[in-house]
């Protein structure tokens, strides 16, 4: 019944779907589709966490490959594989993570994109050791709207993608996420050296009258390195 509705939506979009096409889509009685499915919204929602699941489980694939170098590689690999799942899964083109049917599909308190930035957050965190907080979610969070907002404007110039704007979105979230990951990143290295330990105070050294003076901790870098 899953396939059967990522066919149709593809052919009459979320709003002309309805429970009856999909039972003679699928050949199965109607009461058959009751039986899992209260609505469309639910057989769609379904469909949906079936998209993340196969999300997730090419981006594993492409990390097991063992040619990432660098957390930015893995960006570019989450860019990649959504934009192909555009391309070859049915149904994926017009729902997306579901925010054509409602942007909380995936979990009712964090919307749809917002779900998919802790996944990459988690996924890029335990492959490339990126440190994990609130600065890294946000950041995400920005990149996943600005990529979808842009992939969705390619599909509609071009129904295989646009691949100008492709390119240009890959290279603003690049762009995007080295400065502030990369940034966040060395500032994080930075604070985490510690503090030489104070040295007494040699003569002629300028030292004041209240004794030794401590050396402090070194300052993290202004911009991203790498």
């Amino acid at each position: 019944m899953l396939d059967a509705c990522a066919e149709l939506v593809d052919e009459v979009g979320y709003e002309g779907l309805t429970t009856t096409l999909l039972a003679e889509r699928a050949e199965v009685a109607i009461g058959s589709v009751y039986q899992f499915f209260p609505d469309k919204r639910a057989i769609v929602q379904a469909l949906t966490l079936r998209n993340m699941e196969a999300y997730l489980e090419r981006l594993a694939e492409r990390f097991s490959q063992g040619n990432l170098a660098h957390w930015w590689d893995g960006v570019d690999a989450g860019i990649d594989e959504y934009i192909a799942m555009h391309r070859v899964v049915p149904g994926f083109r017009t729902l997306h993570f579901g925010d054509v049917v409602d942007v909380h599909l995936l979990d009712e308190q964090r919307d749809n994109n917002g779900v998919i930035a802790e996944q990459l957050a988690r996924v890029l965190v335990e492959q490339f050791g990126i440190t994990d907080g609130p600065a890294l979610r946000f950041a995400l969070e920005i990149a996943v709207e600005a990529a979808d907002a842009l992939i969705k404007l390619a599909f509609r110039r071009d129904q295989d993608g646009d691949e100008r704007v492709l390119a240009e979105a890959k290279a603003l979230i690049r762009e995007y996420l080295h400065r502030q990951v990369g940034t966040a990143s060395a500032a994080s290295a930075a604070s985490a050296v510690p503090a030489v330990p104070a040295v007494p105070e040699q003569p002629g050294a300028g030292a004041g009258a209240d004794g030794p003076v401590a050396i402090g901790v070194a300052e993290p870098a202004d911009s991203p390195t790498g």
